[in-house]
């Protein structure tokens, strides 16, 4: 204390009390950064460098240069303005895509919302010509009048094809879609759900943060586009991030692919190509992409081993358009075993050695169809159990019954696919015409004896497998007396088909025979070819009876309805088969036998006299078809028994976790390691 304070000691004693020293010692930091300019350049330097890098990534990876950061001289509100009313409008009404099926009109609405997330198109060319500054504004303008005259023409060839159905009531009713009936009815809606993914599976942990690109070859609402759509929803819902690829714009999907919040890219060249090498992987969904992949892999090279190839067609000419770089990615995935069978041999006679063996990945009931159908699946919850969405696809049967103008003596008969010449509606027609007709079917001596044939061995192979039901199903809702009568009514009717005598119109309990009912489905799809569709109202015009027993209805996802109102599917494809039949194991799922050709997919998945009734293909089957709709027509009890069988079997095979479990197998060999 007797120290002064001004002195050495006692500065030295006291410097942290100092305010003067505390000031010399904050800026001491500041002036040593002053007198070191070295390390102030260096940091100068490296934030200069960032934004360089940053700026260059931005131009090269795709984005317009008038567009990027506001250049070419205007202001960014105008370039957002201009952005916009190039856009399409992509959301239609969903009563217009079922019935018109016209959803590719190019409409301007700046103020209108757009729900999917549409990536910048390029150029659309990769021409390194400058153009002018005005032809550059007139190219949209060009654009946009192109696809109005596409647009045009397609919803020309559509309302053809609508005006001959309307037309004229002899070629039958119009009925659907059923889309707010199922809303109304079920108390639910798909909009509500946001995801099914198991957070705790394989799948899930797979693909968890992980970039995929998905090549859809077109939008129609057809097994693959829609397969292709599933599969977008599940990886999205399971943390992966998402980007699609359209080849053609052609179908109804695009507000679907909106509502569920799929990003669409545009360009279909360089912006997904670059999109692409981002990817961890790429998975197209057609041998249709073909084109693109080969595209692709040119500008890419190292791009195959990145791409599974998910192929979902049977015939020789996609082979043919798609050989050339089969052997350049990274897997091939089939649907089926003839499927794989069938393309390996074709392989081996072009001399063609693909890079790994192909998997098998079988296509499945979504979790929404199981979810009506009354199985257990994600979307369960405590109001909405199993159990209780089993009486509301009751109530669902009713009202959609009622508004097609059915009773329950009619057996409704669906077939719900693009109408061609390859799915056979005009074979399912004939043979509806003669298991109608009283008449005997037989005329000749030769189709009669090759009939009586296959009745006997038809009658025979009955009685075994009814037999072994019999012994090994308890729980079954058909009873010994009931499997007796069973057989008798088929043998009865093998006797009154093969017989002289008039068919009569009543069973064997002599209460009145159901009438068949046949619903075709898909009017207005882009898949349909008017020539055939003319075909088959040329064939009704002339068969007045027939023509009052035949349903239409319109393209649309919305299929709960159709498959709780129908006793019966009819899978009748032509050619080598169909390569899987994904409408095949969802009828199934709702109790529904099937009536098969005897080839392709359809062989694997259904079981003869089990749980549905295979044919021939061509006219040789149209006989054999008609036996079997007469057949279930007069047996109530097979057609429950059938349908039962076809329940468990894709409850044991065919629901989305099966498909899933098989995708991870693909997803390890073929995904980018992190």
């Amino acid at each position: 204390r007797s120290t002064p304070k001004g002195s050495p000691t006692y500065r030295r004693l006291n410097s942290s009390r100092t305010p003067r020293r505390e000031a010399r010692s904050g800026a001491g930091g500041t002036q040593w950064f002053r007198s070191n300019r070295v390390v102030y350049w260096l940091l100068l330097i490296t934030l200069w460098a960032y934004l360089g890098f940053y700026v260059q990534s931005r131009w090269a990876h795709g984005h317009k240069k008038e567009e990027f950061l506001g250049f070419n001289g205007g202001p960014r509100d105008k370039l957002v303005d201009a952005e916009q009313n190039t856009r399409r409008d992509l959301l239609t009404d969903d009563s217009l895509v079922a019935v018109n099926n016209i959803t590719n009109k190019t409409q301007v609405h700046v103020d209108r919302k757009i729900d999917v997330i549409l990536a910048k198109k390029g150029n659309g060319f990769t021409s390194r010509k400058k153009r002018s500054k005005r032809r550059r504004r007139n190219l949209p303008k060009v654009r946009d009048k192109l696809k109005a005259k596409t647009n045009t023409a397609n919803s020309d060839a559509e309302g053809q094809e609508l005006e001959i159905l309307q037309k004229n009531s002899t070629f039958g009713l119009l009925v659907g879609p059923f889309g707010s009936l199922e809303d109304r009815v079920l108390e639910w809606s798909p909009e509500k759900r946001s995801g099914t993914c198991d957070r705790k599976g394989d799948f899930a942990r797979l693909v968890w943060s992980r970039r995929l690109v998905l090549v859809f070859h077109e939008l129609s609402m057809t097994g693959a586009p829609i397969s292709m759509m599933e599969l977008a929803t599940e990886l999205l819902s399971c943390g992966a991030t998402v980007s699609a690829v359209v080849l053609s714009k052609k179908g109804g999907l695009m507000s679907e692919l909106a509502r569920r919040r799929i990003k669409v890219i545009e360009d279909r060249a360089d912006l997904s190509f670059k999109t692409a090498m981002k990817a961890d992987l790429v998975i197209a969904g057609s041998a249709v992409c073909a084109s693109w992949i080969d595209q692709y892999i040119a500008h890419f090279p190292a791009g195959g081993s990145q791409i599974a190839w998910w192929i979902m067609e049977n015939r020789r000419e996609y082979f043919d358009r798609s050989k050339l770089v089969l052997h350049r990615v990274k897997m091939l995935i089939f649907l089926s075993e003839l499927q794989s069978k069938q393309w390996l041999t074709w392989c081996q006679e072009e001399n063609i050695k693909l890079r790994s063996q192909p998997a098998l990945v079988p296509l499945a009931v979504n979790d929404e169809l199981a979810f009506v159908a009354g199985f257990p699946c994600s979307l369960n919850t405590p109001s909405a159990s199993s159990v209780k969405m089993l009486e509301k696809r009751q109530l669902l049967r009713d009202a959609a019954r009622k508004e097609m103008g059915l009773t329950e003596n009619d057996m409704l008969v669906i077939s719900l696919s693009s109408i061609n010449a390859g799915k056979g509606q005009l074979f399912l027609l004939e043979s509806a015409d003669l298991a109608m007709n009283e008449d005997p079917l037989q005329t000749g001596s030769e189709v009669k004896k090759s009939l009586d044939i296959r009745q006997d061995q038809s009658s025979l192979s009955v009685k075994h497998h009814l037999r072994g039901l019999h012994q090994k199903s308890r729980n079954l809702d058909v009873s010994s007396t009931n499997l007796r009568l069973f057989t008798s009514v088929n043998t009865t009717n093998a006797v009154s088909i093969n017989g002289t005598h008039r068919r009569k119109m009543y069973d064997s309990k002599g209460a009145q025979e159901q009438a068949l009912k046949i619903l075709i489905g898909s009017v207005g799809s882009k898949s349909n070819k008017i020539p055939y569709v003319k075909e088959i109202l040329s064939f009704l015009s002339q068969h007045a009876k027939l023509s009052e027993s035949v349903l239409w209805t319109p393209a649309t996802t919305h299929v709960a309805s159709l498959y709780s109102a129908a006793d019966v599917y009819v899978m009748n494809s032509q050619g080598l088969g169909e390569t899987f039949g994904r409408v095949t194991v969802e009828a199934m799922a709702f109790g529904l036998p099937v009536l098969g050709t005897d080839g392709g997919g359809t062989k694997e998945i259904v079981e003869h006299n089990v749980t549905g009734l295979l044919h021939p293909m061509g006219h040789p089957g149209t006989r054999v078809l008609a036996e079997n709709l007469r057949f279930l027509l007069k047996n109530p009890n097979a057609r429950k028994q059938m349908g039962m069988e076809g329940r468990k079997m894709v409850e044991r095979k065919y629901l989305k976790r099966h498909m899933y479990k098989r995708f991870v197998e693909v997803l390890t060999k073929c995904m980018r390691s992190k």
